[in-house]
């Protein structure tokens, strides 16, 4: 595994779809994504062809939200429909994920299990995101992930 650039993201506003899971539920989350996909380019002041998965509201035992979204300029105009949350500026380790999706949580794993115990950094327990390029395509295995986690030392 590639070692993360370690950079200050700027605040975003994130709004899309959202749900609760767990460990045992994480892989309902293509679910979400299937029923957000017809919103993308629809989404009330959305900036942008980038799509973004945020992770929050973590519980400690391994429950959080899941939104899956589009980068949005304000709140002014969103609908009830959508869920939101904001990612504040802060310190993150970036980890480019290369393969097919269903490989990511092999990179979750050694995030979590290895990078993070021996990097000298923690979680800083805000919200961490995956940056899905506007040319990216599942299907097809084209573009970029990024996996955006916030670190404090």
């Amino acid at each position: 595994m590639d070692e993360p650039r370690i950079e200050h993201g700027h605040f975003r506003l994130i709004a899309g779809l959202a749900g609760r899971f767990t460990q045992q539920t994480v892989k309902d989350i293509p679910a979400l994504w299937e029923k957000f996909a017809p919103h993308c380019g629809n989404v009330p002041g959305q900036t942008g062809g980038e799509t973004y998965g945020v992770g929050f509201n973590f519980d400690g035992q391994g429950g959080f939200d899941y939104l899956a979204g589009v980068q949005i300029s304000k709140l002014d105009d969103l609908p009830d429909t959508y869920r939101w949350v904001e990612i504040p500026p802060q310190q993150y380790a970036v980890f480019e994920h290369k393969g097919p999706l269903s490989q990511m949580p092999q990179l979750f794993q050694y995030i979590h299990g290895t990078w993070f115990p021996q990097s000298g950094y923690q979680h800083s327990g805000g919200p961490e995101f995956e940056h899905y390029s506007a040319d990216f395509n599942p299907q097809l295995n084209t573009g970029t992930v990024e996996i955006w986690l916030p670190i404090k030392a």
